[in-house]
């Protein structure tokens, strides 16, 4: 005979509504009615029913990922951040809709967007507001809830971590789109070799933020007569570009030159290279919790993500060079 939620819960003595809290997680059922509950479970062996366990956790919410014009959505950044946004709202059940670049095309209702790419933030915040749908987004902006990495900490991260080693010839390869995680890790890596007193002048260069820019920037650099002993790259991409180029001119990494990435993608792009990593997992949670604070007209939050440094073996002490 099959063992049925009611068994449950009369050999428990709680309600088949806690035996359900139980089932699907929920912190409101107490720690040891929970232990319990679960030891019946095991007991009988019974088995919650997964199409009702399903339809009793589906989210009543709708959320739309609205991805900004220019996006590269081929690129293992935004790929490793589109599927833990998704698992994220598959997690909590959650429904998802991708919204197209131009709004007026989505007829279905949205109860939240969470927008990537802060590229015409204030037209696709203006047409949110018309809709009077609430928004979080993925980067910077002190007008609406959003999440990012510790951008500013991220570069002055990468600075220390030279300077520590001993290198005085330092160089940023950035990205030139003016977007805030460009401006953001610039300031940490500039203003951390200022307050060290070294030499700024001409320690940025800025290129397409893509592999393809990493390696023109470090060719250009290097053929322009420019020999820096540590190279920050704006992200991981562009430090995989760097250091193709620094390959094809016969430079060593790192016996000739320190490269540090920034992103920690290094399982997606290269195991050995030395990356300032944000915690993408972390931020999609953020992301999907603040969406659902903005639908329940809570206040607007801006939550900044720790970053860690992935010690690979393309940092090496000055001393050696």
């Amino acid at each position: 005979m099959k063992i049925k939620i009611d068994d449950v819960a009369r050999l428990a003595g709680v309600s088949t509504g806690t035996i359900s809290r139980v089932i699907n997680g929920h912190s409101t059922v107490a720690k040891a009615t929970r232990i319990k509950v679960l030891g019946v479970m095991e007991q009988l062996g019974y088995e919650p029913d997964p199409v009702a366990r399903e339809l009793s956790m589906r989210s009543k919410f709708t959320l739309g990922i609205w991805i900004g014009a220019g996006e590269n959505r081929l690129s293992p950044y935004f790929n490793r951040f589109w599927f833990a946004v998704l698992r994220e709202m598959q997690e909590r059940a959650i429904q998802f809709v991708e919204v197209p670049v131009a709004l007026e095309q989505i007829k279905r209702r949205l109860d939240a967007v969470l927008m990537f790419k802060s590229t015409d933030i204030d037209e696709r915040l203006r047409q949110l507001t018309e809709r009077k749908v609430p928004a979080v987004l993925i980067g910077h902006d002190p007008r609406i809830s959003c999440v990012a990495p510790d951008d500013v900490a991220g570069g002055t991260l990468a600075a220390q971590q030279f300077i520590a080693r001993g290198h005085t010839r330092l160089m940023l390869l950035n990205g030139n789109a003016g977007v805030q995680w460009e401006i953001d890790r610039r300031k940490g890596f500039v203003d951390t070799l200022l307050r060290h007193g070294l030499d700024t002048e001409r320690c940025v260069v800025q290129g397409e933020a893509s592999v393809l820019g990493g390696y023109r920037l470090m060719r250009e650099v290097w053929s322009a007569g420019m020999r820096p002993t540590g190279v920050f790259c704006g992200t991981d991409e562009m430090a995989i570009g760097a250091l193709g180029a620094l390959q094809d001119l016969q430079v060593p990494v790192p016996e000739a030159v320190s490269i540090i990435g920034f992103d920690g993608l290094t399982a997606e792009l290269c195991p050995a290279l030395t990356s300032v990593a944000q915690n993408i997992e972390a931020i999609s949670q953020h992301a999907v919790t603040l969406a659902l604070e903005a639908i329940d007209g809570k206040p607007s939050r801006q939550v900044v993500v720790p970053v860690t440094l992935y010690d690979g073996k393309t940092l090496a002490d000055a001393a050696q060079l």
